[in-house]
């Protein structure tokens, strides 16, 4: 069995340092890049590429909305232009930097609250996925299994590839626990390895409540952003591959070659 593991990179700003990112870029397989709009910079950005390319590891945009003193984290309104001038804008920055090394932009996932409403509001979804598709028809799609974002990429036909998160716990709904509330994250690492493994093993969301909901899963996503996410990390990509998992960056996974 495969599996991919996917974390948010070059997220410099006053809320985040990346010193943790080239370690980070040792045990990940896939990259989401910040592209200036939440977090990030032109330096950052090409010094993610540039390690990411070293090390085999496929690079994506992580586009949000333009609010880097909320760290992209505030709900904002904007219609299906707005968006989808959102989502061009800064999948052409990242690609612009990206062809100067020979890459090329191979996925993209939202980020923080623009991904946090589309997983529950199908209209906005349905422009993410129309925007994306628009954009390229190739590239792969990375959204949280289970989401009204899974559902809309489905009626384009889309490469999709659908995620977990290790260092965060789920409703009954199979959304994430609110930040705001005291348990969101999972900041042990060994409790963040046992979570992911059960959810790979058993393709299955395992709810704070208990309760688990099937679904599909292709990713894990590592918060970069996170104090422990280094350390977090290395646990779950051990724990997988002595459990006989299969690690490949999202554009080689079997599904999509």
């Amino acid at each position: 069995m495969e599996i991919n593991i996917n974390c948010d990179l070059g997220e410099k700003s006053k809320f985040h340092s990346i010193e943790n990112d080239p370690k980070l870029l040792n045990i990940v397989n896939s990259a989401n890049v910040a592209c200036g709009y939440h977090a990030g910079d032109k330096p950052t950005m090409e010094m993610v590429i540039e390690i990411s390319k070293k090390n085999g590891v496929s690079i994506g945009a992580h586009p949000s909305f333009n609010d880097p003193e909320n760290f992209g984290r505030k709900r904002i309104n904007l219609n299906s232009l707005e968006i989808k001038k959102l989502i061009f804008e800064q999948y052409e920055i990242l690609q612009e930097i990206a062809q100067r090394y020979n890459e090329n932009v191979t996925h993209i996932k939202p980020h923080g609250a623009l991904n946090n409403m589309a997983c529950e509001d199908l209209e906005l979804a349905t422009t993410l996925a129309a925007s994306i598709n628009e954009l390229n028809k190739d590239i792969i799609y990375l959204v949280p299994t289970g989401s009204k974002m899974e559902i809309a990429a489905k009626k384009f036909d889309m490469k999709i590839a659908c995620e977990i998160f290790a260092d965060r716990n789920y409703e009954d709904d199979g959304n994430l626990v609110s930040r705001k509330k005291a348990k969101a994250l999972i900041t042990d690492p060994e409790q963040a390895k046992k979570h992911v493994l059960s959810m790979v093993k058993n393709q299955a969301l395992n709810c704070l409540s208990g309760k688990q909901i099937p679904c599909e899963i292709d990713s894990i996503c590592i918060h970069g952003d996170n104090d422990s996410s280094l350390s977090t990390a290395k646990s779950i990509k051990d724990n997988l591959v002595n459990n006989g998992l299969i690690l490949r960056p999202l554009n080689k996974l079997n599904k999509f070659n």
